[in-house]
């Protein structure tokens, strides 16, 4: 997708240089890389055919309401995670938001009514987002560093609200994760309506196209006049919302908070991302991939858990999946490449 924007100076003898324009970098928003998603496709099919043909239990009624609900976190924190590396950052800070927002929506639920509670995790987790933000932005700190930073430091936090578990003592409080909607659970109602709007979001609003230039090229941004600061905050406060909103949905479903919940889910949204053909550089990303990302992954955990498969064997076995895929999508992309481009000795500009 090709935007372009006008930066105008005034006229005048001696004055500002004429006016110029100013086109920002082609970019994947919406998901047109079509090699990739087809491979994520044909996985997810090669996926649910060996899963169906080899456990009977893997197409009961039981265990897809129960996979639709584990990939619920997952979801929520890769699409605030894409958002994020889209402007070319990383928030690592996501998985000890999800056990703060919980554990403080679960501990006020106690005093307060439950939707009050839940909105304080929520507001939590995207008052971290705007502190990350404002940090990259303002300071112009490197992201990685404020988000291991602010991973520990959040972590820390969950523990002093409570180092033991907090039990909800309120019924209504499991209802957002146990609720369903005809044959759908209503959190995953939520995590897909999320990834509806934001993907609109993205790719429609010139907020949202703003985020995937920035990954491209901030400064040609801010050449364009678009305020790259407030943007980048932007970015990390939807992260922050996502992993706030993961928070209070994950504490409901389990039907109890703890301070230790959530280490390495950072890494499983970063994943999806990835496996969905998201660049770690900035500038290029795919809501629907990520969400076939999202998918590939929530299939994998399911499966190696029907085979009753060893927890460390799991790590290893999925570990070595996700770098099959991301090599099978460089490898399609670069025989795309080569096909497309009429000259192959020369350069292909921006």
């Amino acid at each position: 997708m090709t935007e372009q924007l006008t930066r105008t100076t005034g006229p005048g003898d001696g004055g500002p240089p004429p006016p110029r324009r100013v086109r920002l970098p082609r970019l994947t928003v919406a998901g047109h890389d079509i090699t990739v998603e087809t491979g994520i496709v044909a996985l997810l099919v090669v996926f649910v055919v060996v899963a169906g043909s080899t456990t009977e239990a893997f197409l009961t009624e039981g265990n897809i309401t129960n996979l639709l609900k584990q990939m619920v976190t997952t979801g929520l924190l890769a699409y605030g995670m894409l958002a994020v590396i889209l402007t070319g950052g990383i928030d690592l800070s996501v998985g000890s938001v999800v056990a703060f927002s919980g554990i403080v929506a679960a501990g006020l639920s106690s005093g307060l009514p439950v939707p009050v509670a839940m909105a304080v995790g929520v507001a939590s987790g995207i008052g971290f987002g705007l502190v990350n933000g404002a940090l990259v932005a303002r300071f112009q700190l490197a992201p990685f560093v404020v988000t291991l930073a602010a991973l520990t430091t959040i972590r820390g936090l969950a523990f002093v609200y409570s180092e033991t578990p907090v039990a909800p003592e309120k019924p209504g409080f499991f209802e957002l994760g146990s609720a369903v909607i005809g044959p759908l659970p209503v959190s995953t109602l939520i995590m897909l309506g999320v990834f509806l709007v934001g993907g609109v979001f993205l790719s429609r609003t010139p907020a949202g196209r703003s985020l995937v230039a920035i990954g491209g090229s901030a400064e040609t941004v801010r050449l364009a006049g678009i305020g790259v600061r407030r943007h980048i905050v932007l970015a990390y406060t939807i992260s922050g919302a996502c992993a706030g909103l993961a928070g209070v949905i994950l504490a409901s479903r389990v039907g109890i908070a703890q301070p230790s919940v959530g280490t390495a889910f950072e890494l499983d949204a970063i994943a999806a991302c990835v496996i969905g053909g998201a660049s770690l550089a900035g500038g290029k990303g795919s809501v629907r991939a990520t969400f076939a990302g999202v998918l590939v992954l929530a299939l994998i955990n399911n499966l190696l858990n029907l085979y009753d498969v060893q927890s460390f064997w799991q790590q290893v076995l999925k570990g070595l999946i996700i770098v099959a895929v991301i090599l099978i999508q460089r490898t399609g992309r670069f025989r795309g490449a080569a096909v497309n481009d009429p000259n192959p000795g020369k350069a292909s500009p921006s």
